[in-house]
């Protein structure tokens, strides 16, 4: 018998968007194949502290506050030497060894949605220990992430984004007048008002005019140094239409059917996604043979402009009126992943199930690093210089 793959679950952290990762790891720990894989749930709490064992378990159950699990703390805290983090550093994973029998991880599934777990800081830690994960490497998360930097990558892919800017927070603390008219000049309400670098929908306004504006941009810098401001697609008078696309593999990869999500709200807002059951998914999207295969070919492309891997994602928005134009939104480089959420929905609809999506996920994540392990990363100069 084929020994089973030791898989460690992470999830939690310091980001906003701390209970998404709860519910999406309780989802994966749930549907994940046993017999392939042992499987580890490792938490982090919203102060930053490592929990393995019950530790992580009472975090998952919602018993682990951010700033105390009591005994469970201490627990959590001096077993994740031998437990978590030296199970990610190569050189430290020998005491791992002495005191447990069954070494590192031979990959590591982050579920850690937003700041310190989608954009490239934890991937870093990962590269450094040289073990497998997940999804996209240091600089697909970082742009990923990153919406002002990820819409340069799409313009210099010529995918169709809609108009927009970004203003850094200092500027508009510094000059608000001028940064209200340096918005108004370029721009047309209604707007979207978003932190650069953030998900799930947290600190994003919909405004309607001046008066709104301001309290969208302090909304917004409470999250990011860096605020993008886009103009809303449809106009004032109506909404665009919502499509997504679920993104998998990695030098090659395909794109699911094209979902669309009719919020419940004026906009697909944290409490439309989360908090509420009046926004409705329709898979397959009710659009044309056409409109579909242009979106999932963009889809595509985006991924490869970003230059991402396992999975992804990519949200669309079409105009509401006869001339149905298509714009490239965004990319997220790990979305929601209940069994619910629109990523594993649409390629249930495309005919992969909830459980084998997250063995192909682990898959590609071991494939990726064997991949990685061709390049070298050393240069040996007496036998290099001159030839």
């Amino acid at each position: 018998m084929a020994k089973k793959l030791r898989v460690g679950i992470l999830f939690g952290g310091r980001s906003g968007e701390h209970e998404v990762s709860l519910l999406s790891a309780a989802s994966i720990l749930k549907a994940i194949d046993r017999k392939k894989f042992d499987v580890v749930p490792i938490g982090i709490t919203k102060t930053g502290r490592w929990l393995t064992a019950g530790g992580a378990q009472a975090l998952l159950a919602g018993g682990a506050s951010a700033d105390g699990l009591a005994s469970e703390a201490e627990t959590g805290l001096s077993s994740a030497p031998k437990d978590a983090v030296t199970a990610l550093i190569p050189d430290a994973a020998a005491i791992g060894e002495a005191q447990r029998g069954d070494g590192r991880f031979d990959v590591v599934f982050p579920v850690l949605h937003g700041t310190f777990g989608e954009d490239g800081t934890i991937q870093g830690l990962f590269e450094l220990a040289d073990i497998a994960y997940v999804g996209s490497g240091v600089l697909g998360s970082a742009a990923g992430m990153d919406k002002d930097a990820m819409k340069r990558l799409f313009a210099q892919a010529r995918l169709p984004i809609v108009k927009h800017l970004t203003v850094l927070r200092t500027a508009w603390e510094a000059s608000p007048r001028k940064t209200v008219a340096t918005i108004e000049a370029t721009l047309k309400y209604p707007v979207f008002v978003k932190p650069a670098n953030l998900g799930s929908s947290v600190g994003i306004s919909k405004v309607h005019d001046r008066k709104e504006l301001a309290p969208a941009l302090n909304l917004a810098a409470r999250f990011d140094r860096k605020i993008v401001i886009e103009e809303g697609v449809g106009g004032a008078k109506k909404k665009a239409r919502e499509l997504e696309v679920a993104v998998l593999g990695n030098d090659d990869p395909k794109a699911s059917v094209v979902g669309e999500i009719i919020p419940g709200k004026e906009f697909y807002d944290y409490e439309a996604k989360y908090l509420s059951d009046g926004s409705i998914p329709v898979i397959p999207a009710k659009i044309t043979a056409a409109e579909s295969k242009q979106i999932r070919a963009m889809a595509v492309e985006a991924f490869r402009a970003c230059d991402l891997a396992g999975l992804a994602r990519v949200d669309f928005l079409m105009e509401p009126d006869g001339r149905r134009r298509i714009y490239l939104n965004e990319v997220n480089t790990l979305p929601g992943f209940t069994s619910i959420s629109m990523y594993p929905k649409l390629w249930q609809a495309s005919g992969l199930s909830y459980s084998d999506l997250i063995t192909r996920l682990i898959e590609l994540a071991l494939e990726r690093h064997k991949e990685r392990s061709r390049t070298s990363f050393s240069f040996d100069v007496a036998e290099n210089v001159g030839k």
